[in-house]
């Protein structure tokens, strides 16, 4: 089988304009890996944390403070946070979503999260400071849904045939836990319901939003393409690291 020659590549892709496309396309499915693989770890770090006790007994703050699990809820607030936020903006990048107020909130609730790992929740001890945590932890709810519906609603009037799944979606997420918080009111699964819930919406808007976008991309590369290997390496291949890694080969030759 003939190798490929990818410097070659590069300079036909920079002739047609493609080569451009061709890296965002490379910086896309990068990002979307990082982002997801990120997200999964947030979610699989929340259900254990959110279980290490009795979850129909304590809440999340409980079991971060009255137990010996201290630093592994800010650690679990400060991963659970930041994979939020870093999921939530580069989406509204992908999609050129400029909603001021919808960035700040992102921020904002990535904030209050965190703040609500890091101030003691032990009313006896430190009242002041446990009703600053119940403040924050009630906030970063509201800057979430500030940031993440609007954009849900405008991402579903953009691609109607997402609608259907955005609305269920979101009726899982907050009707779900409303409903959690009805039927166990003081414990640790509408927090487990509502974390979880949210990830796995965001993780779902992940992986058919970048796609799509790879999708679209893709199809200019392959465009007039005879040759279906090259076609795939176009796609899938980091060019510029390739085209360093053979022409490093043929110099060693």
């Amino acid at each position: 089988m003939k190798s490929i020659n990818y410097e070659q590549v590069k300079e036909e892709l920079r002739r047609k304009n493609l080569y451009d496309i061709q890296k965002e396309l490379t910086l896309q499915r990068r990002t979307r890996t990082a982002i997801m693989s990120f997200l999964v770890f947030a979610l699989v770090f929340t259900f254990v944390f959110g279980t290490l006790e009795d979850p129909f007994i304590y809440t999340l703050s409980n079991i971060g403070n009255f137990f010996t699990y201290r630093m592994i809820f800010i650690i679990w607030s400060m991963i659970a946070g930041v994979a939020i936020e870093l999921a939530v903006v580069s989406l509204f990048k992908l999609e050129g979503y400029k909603n001021k107020m919808g960035i700040i909130a992102i921020y904002l609730a990535a904030f209050f999260l965190i703040a609500t790992g890091i101030i003691p929740a032990l009313k006896e001890t430190y009242p002041f400071w446990h009703y600053l945590h119940t403040f924050t932890s009630g906030v970063l709810a509201i800057f979430l849904y500030i940031a993440v519906v609007p954009f849900s609603l405008w991402i579903s009037k953009e691609n109607p045939r997402l609608r259907i799944s955005i609305i269920i979606w979101q009726v899982i997420i907050w009707a779900g836990s409303i409903l959690m918080v009805i039927l166990y009111w003081h414990s640790a699964l509408f927090e487990i319901w509502f974390f979880v819930s949210t990830i796995l919406f965001l993780l779902y808007l992940c992986l058919v939003l970048f796609e799509e976008a790879i999708i679209k991309k893709s199809v200019k590369l392959m465009m007039d393409e005879e040759n279906l290997n090259i076609a795939m390496e176009k796609i899938f291949v980091d060019l510029d690291s390739a085209s360093k890694r053979q022409n490093k080969k043929h110099k060693s030759e």
